[in-house]
């Protein structure tokens, strides 16, 4: 079992910056991949970064085109922390952003999920 338990969510204005934190703990060494999802009131929940954690391709990233450029996922082994460093935010990145982890094909473990909200 992998445990996720997130951090950093609030209220900003459009154009300030949040840092959401997810801290794992558990079974980690089976994990393949992490990554944050977000889903906005009446929306799908849609993936925005993922990483890869293995030994050999540890630290390949990859982003949803819409925050491209304005958000880094990264993370920190020693502290088993994932974080999602969000810059130039929009309305529209208003949603509950959650972490996932992955060992397989679907992500299984999942964050209880971190409140994002971005004033005009």
């Amino acid at each position: 079992q992998v445990m996720l338990v997130e951090s950093g969510g609030g209220l900003v204005q459009a154009g300030g910056s949040l840092r959401l934190s997810c801290a794992a703990s558990g079974s980690i060494a089976s994990i393949d991949v992490v990554g944050w999802y977000r889903q906005a009131p009446g929306m799908q929940r849609e993936l925005v970064a993922t990483i890869t954690t293995g030994i050999t391709t540890g630290g390949t990233s990859s982003y949803q085109d819409s925050v491209k450029g304005r958000f880094t996922i990264s993370r920190d082994k020693d502290l088993n922390t994932l974080y999602l460093q969000m810059n130039n935010l929009k309305v529209e990145d208003t949603a509950v952003y959650y972490c996932a982890a992955r060992s397989g094909v679907e992500y299984d473990y999942w964050g209880q999920g971190a409140q994002v909200t971005v004033s005009s």
